[in-house]
């Protein structure tokens, strides 16, 4: 089995799903021209093109509710946060409605999205780029 890095097998994985569904399409902060700011999208803009691979800007709770409404109409969002710090300000958006909206529409609407990004501490990252999130998300039904 070959060694790759965690950003090798992410990057893997979401060119895989691309290819197998074009229904499926990245969206967030540099993840297009700067192929994302750790590298994980690096390639997917020349392969996909820049209606599958989504730069945004710095509006996290606008383009995770961009994705959320294109989850509900059928396609399936990959919405990439540079690091899940700003995942908070996207909390609405994530609790409020995609977490819920299978539950608010009895079962008649389902949301196929992945919120992904890095998460906790990690080197040059300051304090507002280092927090672990994942017990916060863990604790929300949907």
């Amino acid at each position: 089995m070959p060694e790759i890095t965690y950003r090798e097998a992410i990057r893997q994985a979401i060119d895989e799903e691309m290819e197998r569904d074009e229904r499926v399409f990245l969206i967030g902060e540099e993840v297009a021209q700067y192929n994302g700011a750790y590298k994980v999208s690096q390639g997917l803009l020349d392969k996909y093109g820049e209606k599958r691979v989504i730069d945004t800007p710095i509006t996290e709770e606008g383009f995770t509710g961009v994705g959320i409404g294109a989850a509900m109409a059928g396609l399936r969002p990959i919405v990439e946060w540079m690091t899940y710090n700003f995942s908070l300000m996207a909390y609405d958006q994530v609790v409020n409605n995609a977490a819920k909206m299978r539950y608010m529409s009895g079962g008649q609407v389902s949301l196929p999205i992945v919120f992904r990004g890095p998460n906790g501490p990690a080197e040059y990252l300051a304090a507002q780029h280092s927090q672990a999130l994942q017990s916060i998300f863990a604790h929300i039904p949907g």
